[in-house]
């Protein structure tokens, strides 16, 4: 009782004093950020009523009405259509499910006249329609092609028609003076990414492989380290995919024991051909000799239906600069239910839509706004895919080359603490009690330095690990990757992982509301600055080609 008295007391203070240093026409919203709203709201979002929120279920579509009604009852604008063609706060977002088969994936390699097979989980992957696929193998390095840095995994290499087998994430991974953002990643290291690169030079499919000398989990040994993935095998979530799906090649990820069987034709080993790569940067990609596979993906189930973004603007006071754009945003789906268990999602992430609301009616309750206009999203099916995001990113409501910056919140309601996702890859810090992690300086260092001067407001302790570690693949993980992909200043606000993380336990009496509230009073502040400076935040489309100046 004490402590909780303290720390409700320090809030207080803390509160009081950021609010005393804000400029007097910022002050009323700021106020309007208050932690028992965010008690009651998370409280309803994480409740055994919404059945953990999933994708095209009607928890997760009540979810969606609460967020468009908020957004109404604020009065923001709402700058989607209906199917009528009238203003509307949900952007439909057509999804395909559909339900992999496990026991049809296999991939079988023909070479000398015979065949060898695989199935799961030495290879394991999805599509949304049924695919078979039969052409030859080229090794295609990591399957990077970066023009900027000179690095070329394509560069004279035919893959028309045939399959590419690429390592995971990049070279020099361990290199901290390495071109591709020392330890941390880039863009390149998605498996989106070296699909859609592998796509566009012709490729009918990718096989991705762990590089054989890594030091973070394979793509396989990260599934095990989440929670739903093994509480929710008798039944597995089905998977989904956007009806307008870029991709349109199969991947599969496959083990390091299949990717030397397919390489050993190549005259070298996997690792010789890692080495290689990572000493020199150079292409050694090649066509493999009698080396063809064939591959099967297999969907048990498949239905079309649509799920919703929740979007709404508060518009610009300035005629000139309210054309512009800052987003704040977040998802508001999560797991859902299975076995009589649910996955409330409190952290994941009822905190980050009511992050995202709280700030809506703070900003539209101001009398003063801004000279930008904020857009604030609430996106669908993150937990699929980041769906909802790539879908927006791909069908703007605002122009994406006039967005300075974007704040994305996925889980900020806890603490950080050590947990399955961590365990043995990072460090967490003794104490997370006060800290935020921003993830994505590399692309913006300006982004960082206006957060960082707003937070002396605030006094957060602002932590950049995620940006400069490989093991956890933290920077593809929500959903500011796909503005990132388009050139927008997106920052990831996140509390870090915890035992609770995709679990059922993941509940609304865990999440530490006073915190909470200091991280959207920061980004209150931050906000308004990225709205109101003369010069908004600069995107750096390759961090790594700073090293080379």
């Amino acid at each position: 009782m004490h402590r909780t008295f303290l720390a409700i007391a320090f809030a207080a203070s803390v509160s009081a004093t950021a609010l005393a240093a804000t400029p007097s026409a910022e002050q009323p919203g700021l106020a309007q950020i208050r932690d028992a709203d965010l008690r009651a709201d998370i409280g309803f979002l994480a409740s055994d009523a919404l059945d953990g929120r999933l994708s095209l279920q009607p928890g997760d579509d009540v979810a969606v009405q609460w967020i468009a009604s908020e957004f109404a009852k604020a009065g923001l604008k709402p700058v989607a259509t209906d199917a009528q063609g009238k203003p509307s706060y949900l952007q439909a977002v057509p999804l395909v499910e559909y339900r992999p088969d496990a026991q049809a994936t296999r991939l079988a390699l023909k070479r000398a006249g015979k065949s060898i097979e695989w199935k799961s989980p030495e290879v394991s992957g999805a599509f949304p329609e049924d695919r078979d696929v039969e052409a030859p193998v080229v090794f295609a390095g990591y399957g990077i092609t970066a023009p900027e840095l000179g690095y070329d995994d394509y560069a004279g290499l035919d893959v028309k028609g045939k399959v590419v087998l690429v390592f995971d994430h990049e070279p020099q991974e361990t290199d901290a003076g390495s071109i591709f953002n020392g330890t941390g990643n880039t863009r390149y290291a998605t498996g989106y990414v070296k699909v859609l690169n592998a796509q566009e030079h012709g490729a009918v499919a990718v096989l991705i492989a762990p590089e054989p000398s890594h030091n973070h989990p394979s793509a396989q040994e990260v599934r095990a380290r989440i929670g739903h993935q093994t509480e929710h095998a008798a039944h597995p979530i089905p998977a989904q995919a956007l009806v307008d799906n870029p991709l349109h090649i199969p991947s599969m990820v496959i083990s390091a024991d299949v990717s030397s069987q397919l390489l050993a034709t190549s005259g070298s080993t996997p690792a010789a051909l890692q080495q290689s790569i990572d000493k020199d940067l150079k292409n050694h990609s090649l066509a493999l000799p009698d080396t063809a596979i064939s591959l099967h993906l297999h969907n048990s189930s498949r239905r079309e239906a649509v799920t919703w973004n929740v979007v709404g603007l508060v518009e610009g006071s300035d005629p000139k600069l309210a054309p512009e754009t800052v987003i704040i945003s977040a998802h508001h789906d999560h797991d859902g239910e299975s076995d009589g268990k649910i996955w409330h999602g409190a952290d994941d992430n009822a905190s980050g839509t009511v992050g995202v609301v709280t700030l809506a009616r703070a900003f539209a309750a101001n009398p003063t706004k801004p000279k930008r206009s904020i857009l604030f999203a609430v996106f669908a099916a993150e937990e699929r895919g980041l769906l909802g995001a790539y879908y927006l990113a791909a069908h703007p409501l605002r122009p994406l080359d006039t967005t300075r910056a974007m704040i994305n919140f996925d889980m900020i309601g806890r603490d950080e603490q050590p947990s399955a996702q961590t365990d043995g890859l990072i460090q967490v810090p003794a104490d997370t009690s006060n800290r935020l992690n921003l993830i994505g300086a590399a692309y913006s260092p300006d982004y960082q330095h206006t957060v960082a001067t707003a937070n002396q407001q605030v006094g957060l302790v602002l932590d950049d690990r995620f940006d400069h570690e490989y093991a956890l693949n933290v920077f593809f993980r929500s959903d500011q990757f796909p503005f990132v992909l388009h050139n927008v200043p997106a920052f990831w606000w996140f509390t870090g992982f915890h035992p609770d993380y995709h679990h059922p336990s993941d509940t609304a009496d865990k999440i530490d509301y006073p915190k909470m509230a200091k991280i959207l009073r920061l980004a209150y502040l931050s906000a308004w600055q990225f709205a109101d400076e003369a010069t908004p935040p600069r995107f750096v489309s390759h961090p790594g080609s700073q090293k080379t100046n």
